[in-house]
């Protein structure tokens, strides 16, 4: 026969326990609440943009609850107001140098630095393609932006720098010099090139932007002037003759030849060509198998010629080029496709004179290109 059973005691809960329970539930809590809710906090709020154009651009906050919200900023920008002037110093004008980057050059950087035009006047634009000779570019060229802002002399130092980094992919898998040059691979690369610009300017040209200076990475010597020497000259579009210095052999000397020759003035010949394509065929320049017999300005230099000497252009390339903030605010870019059978930097120089804006070439001042 069974026993019937007493009365059932429960184990006493140990104080501690319960104490650990009911943390771990206020954190759990904490957790699921507070990481889905805005963090209001000061710390988080001193990151907030305290502009909607200015950088960072962190999202505009609200204030905490309980106080009366502002608005967000209104900004206004009175174009008329920004000078573009051939004395850009004497009326601090804000320029824009924009360089795309597939290599780093430590030249290019030091050459930057000696640049006489005030520093905290200059912004710098970047865009380097995300490949892994593009990441070693960014890594370097990173170093040499911390070492300037951060420790390096005053004077030095720039307004702002933008990097950034391109959404597509590389036409090249090479950056050679040879393979780059190879008359197949330029509609596609230099419609990739024409991107990469357009992303650039489109990303980082301001209202308060005056000039835009087009100075390509592999540029390694230029006048520290060249800013004031160009902008003095006061025409929309203007481009410098870019050479290259080597060792002559036949010589046993230093010496120097023309490098870009995407600077030009349009012949019969080649506006004939034009008429026989097909309407997304481009022409070329500095190819034998494509003679237009335009006249190129790497051709004009004259030992004893003028440094100033002016001669128009129908077709201009990226290594340096001076434009007047206006004329991108017009509307002229580079076109990634076959713009009158121009593509790229020639393009634009047509695009420019189409909206009014004639390009101007000097053949007898120079900058330099880094020699592979």
């Amino acid at each position: 026969m069974a026993r019937p059973m007493g009365p059932v005691r429960l184990k006493r809960t140990n104080p501690v326990t319960l104490v650990l329970g009911a943390a771990l539930c206020i954190f759990i809590l904490y957790f699921v609440i507070g990481s889905s809710a805005p963090d209001f906090s000061p710390s988080r709020k001193a990151t907030a943009a305290s502009h909607h154009l200015s950088p960072p651009t962190s999202p505009f906050r609200k204030p905490a609850s309980g106080s009366k919200p502002k608005p967000p900023p209104v900004a206004h920008y009175n174009l008329n107001n920004v000078t573009i002037t051939p004395n850009p110093l004497e009326n601090r004008e804000n320029i824009l140098i924009l360089t795309p980057m597939a290599r780093f050059y430590q030249e290019y950087w030091d050459n930057l630095l000696k640049l006489s035009y005030p520093h905290e006047l200059i912004t710098l634009g970047f865009i380097l393609p995300k490949t892994k000779e593009g990441n070693l570019a960014t890594t370097q060229l990173q170093k040499q932006i911390a070492k300037t802002q951060k420790t390096g002399p005053e004077k030095d130092r720039f307004k702002s720098i933008i990097i950034l980094r391109q959404d597509f992919d590389p036409p090249l898998a090479s950056q050679d010099e040879s393979e780059r040059h190879k008359m197949q691979n330029q509609k596609v690369r230099r419609a990739a090139m024409a991107k990469a610009r357009n992303s650039l300017l489109f990303s980082t040209l301001g209202p308060s932007t005056s000039w835009v200076l087009w100075l390509d990475a592999d540029v390694v010597e230029t006048p520290p002037t060249l800013i004031q020497d160009l902008a003095k000259h006061d025409k929309p579009v203007i481009a410098p003759n870019c050479f290259q210095r080597f060792y002559n052999p036949e010589t046993k000397a230093m010496d120097e030849r023309p490098y870009d020759y995407n600077n030009w003035q349009d012949s019969p010949t080649a506006q004939e060509m034009a008429q026989h394509m097909d309407p997304d065929d481009i022409l070329l320049e500095g190819y034998a198998e494509m003679a237009t017999y335009r006249a190129l300005m790497a051709k004009m230099a004259k030992p004893d010629g003028l440094l100033h000497e002016e001669v128009p252009l129908d077709g201009v390339g990226g290594a340096a080029l001076l434009v007047k903030a206006d004329v991108h605010r017009d509307g002229a870019m580079f076109p990634p496709f076959a713009f009158y059978h121009l593509i790229e930097t020639e393009g634009f120089a047509k695009m420019a004179k189409r909206l009014g804006w004639q390009p101007v070439g000097l053949p007898n001042y120079k900058v330099y290109h880094y020699n592979e």
